[in-house]
């Protein structure tokens, strides 16, 4: 059985300023987990992408 999306259980959405919860979703601070090991859905797959990307370019991570 597939474990839930965190998001959407948490009501959340990702967001660049939460870093403590983005590390959760990448490999050493460089490129993010695949969605089969995160266990997230599409939708927040890709929004944490984008937060991974604004992360980066603010140099936060």
């Amino acid at each position: 059985m597939r474990k839930k999306c965190y998001y959407c259980e948490q009501h959340k959405k990702p967001d660049y300023k939460r870093l403590d919860e983005l590390k959760k979703f990448v490999y050493e601070e460089t490129q993010m987990k695949p969605a089969r090991s995160t266990g997230l859905c599409g939708k927040h797959q890709r929004a944490l992408k984008r937060a991974i990307a604004n992360a980066h370019h603010l140099a936060l991570m």
